[in-house]
């Protein structure tokens, strides 16, 4: 359980964990020393531990919980706005804009590329993020059917989870190639389901009398 801070406290924290988040970023979980963020932010190790008691194992953690709030930030509002086509199209413009500007030092790369295998408490932030993230899609799918858009047999949580990891693979994939374009066609290719027209329904048999 996290002590209670006042605010001046929580600024400097803030700034120290917002401070490592871009060192991490730049050079990885690995190549992050407490050292090389105490220069960053001008803080004393006596600081750095009153702040995060656990010393970096604590550290990561604050920095994994500020990535992964990050992640769905940058996303808003248009992602809790998935109400028509349009809006997803707007959604989808946002994504591939904001990985675009930062590539590989975006907070979503972060998280997966160093912070994911550091240890089970950073796995589980990422875990909740995605989770987070998956309901949030899926809400917008039910939009979609809601308004008649979409092909109701469509299975909002699955079509989720393929948004999802087509956006975590056409990441992977720019960060490794630095080609915009993967995570594009990644992406599309994803959302090309929703596209499905809903079925028509079955035309009504006439009765034609025999009097």
């Amino acid at each position: 359980m996290e002590r209670k801070l006042t605010p001046r406290g929580a600024a400097t924290r803030r700034r120290i964990v917002e401070a490592a988040a871009v060192l991490i970023r730049q050079h990885g979980a690995a190549d992050t020393h407490l050292d090389d963020i105490r220069r960053a932010t001008t803080t004393s190790k006596s600081q750095l531990f009153h702040y995060f008691p656990g010393g970096r194992s604590d550290l990561l953690r604050a920095v994994a919980r500020h990535e992964a709030d990050q992640v769905l930030a940058v996303q808003q509002p248009q992602l809790s706005r998935l109400s028509s086509w349009d809006s997803w199209m707007d959604w989808r413009e946002v994504i591939l804009r904001h990985h675009e500007r930062y590539g590989q030092h975006c907070a979503l790369g972060s998280l997966t590329a160093y912070l994911g295998q550091i240890s089970p408490q950073v796995r589980a932030v990422i875990a909740e993020l995605y989770e987070n993230w998956e309901r949030m899609l899926a809400d917008g799918v039910r939009a979609l059917q809601i308004e008649g858009v979409t092909d109701s047999g469509i299975k909002p949580e699955r079509a989720a989870k393929s948004i999802l990891t087509a956006i975590q693979g056409g990441t992977t994939m720019m960060q490794l190639t630095n080609a915009d374009e993967y995570l594009e066609l990644c992406l599309d290719a994803a959302l090309l389901q929703l596209r499905a027209v809903p079925p028509s329904p079955a035309p009504t048999a006439t009765r034609h009398s025999t009097s």
